[in-house]
């Protein structure tokens, strides 16, 4: 099991919601590869460096566990979520289920201040693309966009399913998007299920989410093989 890098972070400047901004300081080191699969978690270690007691970063380490970011090991503690492309595999056919029913619930409470929302992500990812970021900007925009269609889907049962298959997923696009075309690939992918949603008509949307994760599977087994 790796360590986690030594003094890796910035340490929390004091104030409130300690444990939310753990958490997105460590989200955003898995999203980013910062920390990589297989990274241990240690509470005391990670508490040291940001220089804030244990207990807002075990609640921080217990919400990337729900994301499916982190798991818990027996007798070694929680860790970064490893990427297994078996495991993977599986969890693409399941995800595009549960990313069309998304998409469908969306599209029946979509609003002009969602809609604004989703377009804002549409263009920093445009953004982000001419100015040639890194892969972890690409994922965090990518994993923003799904949020937002789960978060305006509003059914907390599917997303208590679909929260930590999509953390899993997202956490291997390091190995998934190695190849230049990837992130415009799933970016033109986004829009078409936004013009979907557009339309007013729930079973497109779903039609378009489906396409847009079963194509990623298609990409994950192209890039195994490349590997």
């Amino acid at each position: 099991m790796t360590r986690p890098p030594h003094d890796a972070f910035e340490p929390l400047s004091p104030g409130d919601a300690l444990a939310d901004r753990a958490y997105e300081v460590l989200r955003s080191a898995i999203l980013s590869n910062a920390l990589p699969p297989g990274t241990s978690l240690s509470v005391p270690e990670l508490a040291r460096q940001l220089r804030v007691s244990r207990s807002p970063v075990r609640e921080a380490v217990q919400r990337l566990t729900g994301d499916g970011l982190a798991t818990h090991v027996r007798h070694r503690g929680a860790e970064v979520s490893r990427v297994d492309l078996e495991d993977l595999r599986d969890l693409y056919v399941v995800r595009e289920l549960l990313e069309g029913l998304a998409a469908r619930l969306a599209t029946e409470r979509l609003e002009q201040e969602s809609l604004a929302e989703l377009r804002a992500i549409l263009d920093e990812h445009e953004t982000a693309l001419a100015q040639e970021a890194d892969t972890g900007a690409h994922i965090e925009l990518d994993t923003r966009f799904h949020r937002v269609v789960r978060d305006l889907a509003d059914n907390p049962h599917l997303t208590a399913v679909l929260e930590p298959i999509a953390g899993r997923s997202h956490s291997a696009l390091h190995t998934l998007w190695r190849s230049a075309e990837a992130p415009r690939l799933a970016l033109a992918e986004h829009r078409q299920i936004v013009d979907a949603m557009v339309t007013g008509d729930p079973g497109l949307a779903e039609e378009a989410a489906r396409q847009h994760i079963a194509r990623l599977r298609i990409r994950l087994r192209q890039a195994s093989h490349r590997e």
